[in-house]
């Protein structure tokens, strides 16, 4: 399943969802107008349930299932606001501590090299990192989409796993934010939380009425009874939606980790130690319930029914068929390699891009972090020294502009930062394209560290860089649009694409001038540039005449995009390998078309894995 078929999964996931909680919702409500008619309207003797009801007036009908619908919404509501703040609010809800970047902690350097390892494998921004101070082998990842994700690792995880089991947890939950599972839970708790409601009105009740004198104190004590019944009934109900629908999507993330990975072995290891040590999985943090199926292992022990995770032995047997409880010997591996190696392929590729997007390319990773300048990985680890490196990349080969720019950052960039740009712009200047994006992407959760005021003096101040020498180019476009996507995301709220325009013919002029661009980039020729661009097009389908472009113009390119990222799923998906025909049409890709792809990408929400080293 790659990327734009698990979004449709998770799509079909979130409208059955809706569709069980409006029943759920229904349910409530018929319920409490059955009690309420039980226990606050007089009847005469002998009545019988069906002549109440005929005979309840319609007010009671009205205001009782106004009142009920009105607090399950305001209850879902108030969660939903709660959980505004994406990954980042679930984690600190559970205790979670920010591992900063620099840090010099050899276990939680470990873990950010994998998961930042896993992010470039996946062509997706390098998430934060939280630890969960608990002695238990579980993690879990948290937020509304890729931009705003975050991975929280328990510390009993780092303390017991090797680097190769702990790849295989991170690698579960990498899969988990690329097939859009993090959005439904996060509804899941929210929607529970309404649910919920009443049953936690029907306990206040029933306590108050205890000390209370009144005539009604026992009516109340029966209703406070009744409304707990009633809404811990709904719960029980939800808890069973919530696990049928989190056991199926942890089978798939732990084979999306044999995939991503190229092996069972370190997944499969981790979950035999989970079983094997004294707390397992289980989470102590009294939030841990209400997020129970975002975690890597059960938290508890659950029945049959209500779990939210398969047992551990069959997800072991799953990825170790060989393995035999209670027998451990040294794990096997039954195919290490069966997964296979999946790549954005660079050159003329007959596959689609569309199916390496979701996918990830750990062996194309590690050469790019390992082939990088390392003065430079360490500097995008540095909370000033990340805010230097990305001036660094802004400044201009042309002295006099850059001149200009530094003097711009002494004026205006943090204390103690303007020191650092010259010494790193010499080594950014020796960079590729691809190696300058893979700096970027390893900065990215460093400069989510930043404070809301430090975001936006250097969001600003890279403005003014860009547009310093009155010209924006390919790589200053792709850089801000990355930036941006990101650091909006964490600090002022996600870009989120509403998925309403769902006939091509509507966005037929943004498609062609994204298409004439990359076109335009490819070839110096007029017939070569017209031949890719008119397979692009094929593959869209349409009539746009390519558009003549003399000269970058981000802003109508940004205007584009804005208006593409509210596509379907299906024709997001024909649009990226609509681009990937036009740059494929001559049979090589060049750093300035895949530049372009990833800005294209990025701005659209779709990762793509790095380009196949083919040095």
């Amino acid at each position: 399943m790659n990327f734009f078929q698990a979004q449709n999964k998770a799509r079909q996931n979130t409208r059955l969802l809706t569709l069980l909680f409006i029943a759920a919702v229904v349910s409530l409500v018929i319920l409490t107008n059955l009690l309420v008619l039980l226990f606050f309207t007089a009847s005469p003797p002998g009545m019988s349930l069906t002549e109440q009801i005929a005979n309840a007036p319609k007010e009671l009908w009205l205001y009782t299932s106004a009142g009920v619908i009105g607090l399950i919404a305001v209850a879902s509501g108030f969660k939903f606001l709660a959980l505004q703040g994406g990954g980042k609010a679930v984690a600190e809800s559970l205790g979670g501590v920010l591992i900063h970047q620099n840090t010099r902690d050899s276990q939680q350097r470990q873990l950010l090299n994998v998961v930042e390892e896993m992010a470039i494998a996946a062509g997706m921004p390098v998430p934060p990192v939280y630890l969960i101070r608990e002695n238990s082998i579980n993690a879990f990842a948290a937020g509304f989409g890729i931009h705003d994700a975050v991975i929280g690792i328990n510390q009993g995880t780092i303390d017991l796993l090797n680097r190769q089991e702990l790849q295989g947890v991170v690698a579960h939950e990498f899969s988990h934010i690329l097939n859009g599972d993090m959005r439904i839970n996060l509804r899941i708790i929210a929607l529970l939380n309404g649910i919920l409601i009443l049953g936690i009105i029907g306990g206040g009740l029933m306590r108050g009425s205890m000390f209370s004198r009144s005539r009604d104190r026992g009516g109340l004590i029966a209703l406070g009874i009744g409304l707990l019944i009633i809404g811990y009934g709904g719960t029980f109900f939800g808890q069973l939606i919530k696990a049928a629908v989190s056991r199926q999507r942890e089978y798939l993330a732990d084979a999306s980790a044999v995939q991503f990975t190229r092996s069972s072995q370190g997944i499969a290891n981790a979950l035999k130690k989970i079983g094997a040590h004294s707390s397992g999985s289980h989470i102590e943090s009294p939030k841990a319930d209400e997020n129970s199926h975002l975690f890597f292992g059960a938290i508890k022990s659950f029945s049959s029914m209500m779990a939210t995770h398969p047992p551990l032995d069959a997800r072991i047997r799953a990825l170790d068929p060989t393995w035999k409880p209670r027998k451990q010997g040294a794990t096997r591996n039954q195919n290490p390699g069966a997964a296979g190696s999946s790549s954005f392929a660079g050159v003329a590729s007959a596959e689609p891009v569309s199916q390496f997007s979701g996918s990830a390319n750990v062996d194309a990773a590690r050469h790019l972090i390992t082939t990088a300048n390392a003065e430079l990985s360490q500097a995008s680890h540095d909370t000033f020294e990340a805010r230097a490196l990305v001036y660094a990349m802004l400044l201009s080969e042309d002295a006099q502009i850059r001149n200009s720019q530094l003097e711009l950052i002494s004026q205006l960039a943090e204390a103690g930062v303007p020191g650092l740009v010259p010494g790193i712009y010499q080594n950014v200047r020796r960079q590729d394209k691809q190696h300058k994006l893979l700096h970027l992407d390893q900065a990215i959760p460093t400069l989510k560290e930043m404070s809301k005021q430090q975001y936006q003096r250097f969001y600003d101040l890279i403005g003014k860089l860009i547009v310093a020498d009155q010209s924006v180019d390919i790589f200053e476009w792709v850089a801000h649009r990355v930036l941006t996507q990101e650091l909006y995301a964490h600090f002022v709220r996600p870009f989120r694409g509403s998925g309403r325009i769902s006939r091509a013919n509507k966005v037929q002029k943004q498609v062609g001038l994204v298409l004439s661009l990359l076109a335009t980039l490819g070839s110096s020729s007029d017939d070569e540039r017209q031949l890719a661009y008119r397979r692009g097009l094929a593959h869209w389908g349409g009539r746009q005449s390519m558009t003549r472009l003399d000269y970058f113009d981000y802003r109508e390119l940004n205007q584009a995009l804005d208006k593409l990222r509210d596509l379907k799923t299906d024709l997001t998906q024909r649009f990226i390998d609509a681009c990937a025909h036009v740059v494929n049409a001559d049979g090589k890709l060049t750093a300035d078309e895949f530049a372009v792809i990833k800005g294209v990408a990025t701005a659209l929400g779709c990762p793509l894995p790095p380009l196949e080293n083919r040095a």
